[in-house]
């Protein structure tokens, strides 16, 4: 799909986000990747990708589980001190 538009997969996805009308606020210090991050509002993803895209949503976290109990539990545990 990247290849298609000719963008980045990063691009397809702020686009995605876009066309929900999701508030999208992209965070990036590299001047280029600013750039990329406003290249997306010269086209449109077709109906049939965007529901290519909420397709691939399996409504699990491959990092984290939040619905297994054990791992919030450790998560809850977890201090940040600096």
């Amino acid at each position: 799909m990247a290849r298609a538009h000719d963008r980045s997969v990063a691009q397809i996805a702020l686009r995605r986000l876009i066309q929900r009308e999701i508030v999208v606020i992209p965070k990036s210090v590299r001047p280029a990747r600013m750039a990329e991050n406003l290249d997306v509002f010269d086209f449109r993803l077709t109906d049939d990708e965007m529901t290519r895209i909420a397709g691939l949503d399996t409504g699990r976290s491959h990092i984290f589980d939040h619905h297994d109990p054990e791992k919030v539990t450790w998560l809850g545990g977890v201090r940040f001190d600096t």
